[in-house]
């Protein structure tokens, strides 16, 4: 009778179980360069860089330049939150719908009206502490600048190349969140980017387990 080694005898691991998860970084920024631009018409009335656009006094007003009108995208940064398009909105929404929180706004266009899909400013509301610090590669510190709102607060640094690995124990079924210690970054899984992809987005990701 033949007895199996101590590898046979160990139970195989599904592949479904195997495999973890990979996120990416939501690349807001690589919308520079393309053909669009916009101005927040009202910034002096709303606050202060748009941390928080869930109780905004006023409703954004945005004036999109011709060529955004030409070629509309569907994500692009508005300081601390991103101007998104309906389609955007609704893959979002449907993806993970506790994971932000959306404000309407007005769009008008140079002598003419605005007769396409509404946008909307959006925000990442939840934070997470859930990178693996040990199994990640980035700088970590403690803010010395006064002038800076985490004064005294730990921080991450980004600086050549970046390996960002997350617990998956602590984020669950979430698909985006910030960083608790670098929320200028926003964090999607496959899931929400595989989404985005079928509808057509026109979004941007990079994988954080090889950012440079």
């Amino acid at each position: 009778m033949m007895t199996a080694s101590p590898a046979e005898q160990r139970p195989r691991r599904s592949r479904a179980v195997a495999r973890r998860r990979k996120f990416y970084r939501v690349d807001d920024f690589r919308s520079v360069g393309d053909s669009f631009s916009f101005e927040l018409e009202n910034a002096k009335e709303l606050p202060s860089g748009l941390e928080r656009i869930s109780d905004l006094a006023e409703t954004p007003r945005i004036v999109f330049d011709r060529s955004a009108v030409r070629r509309p995208r569907d994500l692009a940064p508005l300081w601390y939150a991103w101007l998104i398009s309906d389609r955007t909105k609704a893959v979002f929404e449907s993806v993970d719908p506790n994971g932000f929180v959306f404000a309407p706004c007005t769009v008008r266009v140079p002598k003419g009206t605005w007769d396409r899909p509404p946008y909307w400013l959006c925000q990442v509301v939840r934070v997470l502490d859930a990178l693996d610090e040990c199994r990640s590669r980035l700088n970590i510190g403690v803010c010395d600048d006064p002038h800076m709102r985490n004064f005294g607060q730990k921080y991450y640094g980004f600086g050549g190349r970046t390996e960002l690995v997350f617990r998956e124990d602590l984020i669950g079924d979430a698909h985006i969140f910030r960083m608790a210690y670098y929320d200028s970054w926003a964090i999607c899984d496959e899931e929400l980017r595989n989404a985005c992809k079928s509808a057509g987005l026109k979004i941007y990701f990079t994988d954080v387990l090889n950012y440079r």
